[in-house]
């Protein structure tokens, strides 16, 4: 198999025929290697995912069906909202992650600290015979969420969704926090493309990939990245870069040449030695062009002060008649620059927008976390909670769903609900780090589940769509949004919090495991779901008598 019909699978199969392709690669030895699809691989993982698993496996507990839900903890970029993306990549995990003998051979030498082997070999046959069984529930990509709503919920045998932790976060946490900093670049941008440049500083070929879809569905018109163009139906774009001026005598020459060779993509770089100068040799070029029936598509800047250059360049562009000639501008750009630089009366038409993208500069990663929720015990669900002293880090119990309740025009709020125990009205949300801070749903507003079905019993069940749609999704999604939740800096909260009853449950039971725990003993199996289901019954009993 050729090298360059197989980098696109390295990692990303989506769309690939093979989704077990391997990639030939030469070793330093020059001995021909293979490596896997990466998601194909279920050793994507954290070490301790697989000696818990095997822990589990020790215990019979392998099979014990268990929910899991994935959140996050605080909106990203100190903002309004994220933007919901790497969806695909779980459901191509699910399909076609299993363990081959060169995964199983590789767990076999793992040695513990007696240099006895960790496992043995009846769990290698399970691992050789496991196949994914779990349902997920899915914020389909291009949705806005909120902290701390549940953007996954894995139900299944706990070995299997445990075993799923790792590989489900890094896709997902990178692909949401890339593709709500594109939403924020786009929205300070307005109606200027914004084309992502970001694949040569990106976090290893890996990340650029995953960067460049999700900077597309978080809004950016087009990619330099010619092979995410090529996978994901990215529009490409790009020009010259500084090199190609330098190989020319002077920039008159290199200009004219670019022109020759790309009359259909005339955008020239002009900050090589003089930035304005560069603009005027441009500006001739241009006339000349426009003489025989041609045009001067563009001009690049990158560098220097983009506010008083852009001025100076559209004057000058303009005063030779290129009024249709745009202004592209590059240079460490993000939202807080685009903002600061239409209010400076920057004369700039396309942003090109590269490693403060990519890389989610501001901050390094979204903080998604994946915590147990409930496990069967005696055919009944038994809430677990995770607790801190900070309450942000506290988990939130049980099964749960997420309504997002909206009118015609925005969305109103976000409640996470007992799926046992559907919302009744009046609902009122509370905030989970605040509960002095509530919303009331009075009357009929419409809403939806946020969470659908994505996978049955290890099968993918849900529609695919192409990226455009995802990313025209997404658009709608946040225009549904109040602008001053969309705010780049102090952004209105918008309210997404636990349904009262949910709330006044998921604090009884920090009460009792706090109580228990404190006293060091160990709380009886069901103990849990027993008060859990006795204190629904009592606010049914409640609720009915209002």
């Amino acid at each position: 198999m050729a090298k360059t019909g197989a980098i696109g699978c390295l990692r990303y199969g989506l769309g690939c025929d093979w989704p077990r392709r391997w990639l030939w690669g030469g070793t330093m030895r020059g001995m021909a290697r293979m490596v896997r699809n990466i998601l194909s691989s279920p050793l994507l993982t954290d070490f301790y995912q697989l000696t818990m698993v095997y822990g589990f496996w020790k215990r019979r507990r392998a099979e014990q069906r268990a929910v899991y839900n994935l959140f996050f903890r605080t909106n990203p970029f100190e903002g309004g909202y994220a933007l919901v993306a790497g969806l695909a990549d779980v459901l191509t995990i699910v399909e076609h992650a299993r363990f081959e003998d060169e995964d199983l051979a590789f767990l076999e030498s793992q040695r513990g600290a007696d240099d006895a082997p960790l496992f043995e070999p009846a769990f290698m046959e399970y691992l050789r015979d496991l196949r994914w069984s779990v349902d997920i529930d899915a914020m389909p990509e291009g949705t806005v969420a909120f902290a701390p709503e549940p953007l996954l919920r894995v139900t299944g045998p706990l070995a299997q969704a445990q075993l799923l932790e790792t590989a489900l976060l890094n896709v997902i946490n990178f692909q949401t926090l890339i593709a709500t900093k594109a939403a924020r670049v786009c929205q300070a941008a307005g109606d200027d493309p914004v084309l992502e440049f970001g694949l040569r500083r990106a976090q290893g070929v890996d990340g650029g990939m995953a960067a460049s879809r999700a900077a597309y569905i978080g809004g950016c018109h087009a990619t330099s990245n010619v092979l995410a163009g090529q996978r994901f139906g990215i529009p490409v774009k790009g020009t010259h870069a500084h090199s190609w001026v330098m190989s020319f005598r002077d920039e008159e020459d290199a200009f004219a040449a670019w022109a020759k060779a790309m009359p259909g993509n005339c955008i020239l770089l002009v900050d090589t030695y003089d930035t304005l100068e560069g603009v005027r040799k441009a500006a001739e070029l241009g006339v000349k062009l426009r003489g025989q029936g041609r045009s001067l598509d563009g001009i690049r800047l990158d560098s220097g002060d983009l506010a008083y250059l852009s001025i100076e360049a559209r004057r000058i562009l303009d005063q030779a008649g290129l009024t249709s000639t745009r202004i592209v501008a590059s240079s460490e750009i993000d939202e807080h620059l685009i903002a600061s630089l239409k209010q400076q009366g920057a004369r700039i038409d396309v942003w090109g927008v590269g490693t403060r993208l990519v890389t989610g500069h501001q901050q390094a990663a979204l903080g998604g976390v994946y915590k147990l929720a409930a496990i069967e015990r005696n055919g009944a669900w038994d809430p677990v909670v995770k607790i801190s002293d900070s309450a942000v880090k506290t988990s939130t119990p049980g099964r749960v769903g997420v309504r997002r309740y909206h009118d015609q025009e925005r969305f109103i709020a976000d409640c996470i609900h007992d799926l046992d125990m559907p919302p009744a009205q009046p609902v009122e949300i509370v905030d989970p780090l605040d509960a002095t801070r509530r919303k009331r749903i009075v009357g009929s507003e419409s809403f939806g589940e946020l969470l659908v079905p994505a996978v049955r019993q290890g099968e993918v069940v849900c529609q695919r769509p192409g990226l455009a749609a995802i990313r025209q999704r997404a658009r709608e999604e946040l225009a549904m949004l109040h602008p001053t939740i969309r705010r780049l800096v102090n952004p209105h909260s918008y309210p997404a919090g636990l349904e009262r009853h949910l709330y006044d449950r998921k604090l009884d039971l920090i009460l009792r495991t706090r109580e228990q725990t404190g006293r060091g003993g160990e709380q009886a199996e069901g103990s849990h779901a027993d008060s859990w289901n006795a204190q629904k019954q009592g606010e049914i009993s409640s609720d009915a008598e209002r």
